[in-house]
């Protein structure tokens, strides 16, 4: 019976792994994240990926005036322009930040440079809502994430640009471009794909040497697996550099479309929680 128990927790765990690559919505990993009841505070240290120097805690400048009905319209720095949006929590958040943590306009003006730095996008006249985890069993690390829109109401096909930040130094864990194509494609699994993507394999390659999103050469790319988001058919590729870090890709089957990546910091954190609650979930399965 024991057995049993423990063969079915693993594939469980690996069920949830699988699922989290496969659609590679960071929206839906913020939300896991943050719905997660059970909070776990751990010791940790800090490495900052290719954070802009402006916009890290010592070097942002703190927000002077109290926020005005729970918005704030925010001017940005020459990083990304002049560019004016509207910074507000989101209605749905629970957490509330630390004297250490980046304050929710610091978290926004960082992803606002990261999903200019990766995504090429201008947030001139958008919507930011933010919400703060202080960590979880799943992810026990502090977090800010951000759902960007250009329009004021959120809705499941909004089109939308998400992210996660560590909280106190803003290193980026995840961000992703969501949308709903125009047209009706196959979500199906295309078998042709698990030995032929090349053409990901380049882009993915090009993309991470572009955004310096690995501190290494890269070694080579990995065919990852296949999922969809919404109604869009996507693919996702591991980028490995010569130094073993790795950077999910994620790209649309449909038109190639760049939509996302989760950063080997983020790989790491995760893979430390699941082989944590599974050693311990062995270990008390064996007394």
């Amino acid at each position: 019976m024991k057995q049993k128990n423990i063969l079915k927790l693993t594939a469980a765990t690996f069920a949830i792994i699988g699922a989290g690559t496969i659609l590679f919505n960071s929206a839906a990993e913020m939300a896991l994240a943050a719905n997660d009841g059970k909070v776990e505070k751990v010791p940790t240290t800090y490495q900052v990926w290719n954070s802009p120097e402006k916009v890290l805690p010592q070097s942002v400048e703190k927000a002077e005036e109290e926020e005005k009905g729970g918005e704030k319209e925010e001017t940005k720095n020459e990083e990304t322009g002049k560019v004016n949006y509207t910074v507000s929590m989101d209605s749905l958040n629970t957490g509330t930040p630390t004297d250490t943590d980046l304050t929710m306009e610091e978290a926004a003006e960082v992803g606002a440079q990261y999903l200019h730095k990766v995504f090429g996008l201008d947030l001139e006249g958008a919507y930011v809502y933010m919400s703060y985890t202080s960590g979880t069993e799943t992810f026990p690390r502090p977090f800010w994430s951000g759902d960007v829109l250009f329009q004021k109401e959120q809705t499941p096909e909004s089109t939308r640009w998400t992210y996660m930040i560590d909280a106190v130094t803003g290193e980026l864990f995840n961000i992703s471009h969501g949308r709903q194509l125009e047209v009706s494609v196959s979500l199906g699994y295309d078998a042709a794909l698990e030995k032929d993507y090349g053409i990901y394999a380049e882009l993915a390659k090009k993309k991470v040497e572009e955004c310096e999103l690995i501190s290494s050469p890269v070694d080579r790319v990995e065919y990852n697996c296949q999922g969809y988001s919404g109604n869009d058919p996507t693919i996702a590729v591991n980028v490995i550099g010569e130094n073993g870090e790795i950077v999910n890709m994620d790209f649309s089957r449909y038109d190639q479309t760049f939509l996302g990546l989760i950063t080997d910091t983020s790989r790491r954190i995760t893979e430390s929680a699941l082989d944590s609650a599974v050693g311990e979930a062995v270990a008390m399965e064996v007394e």
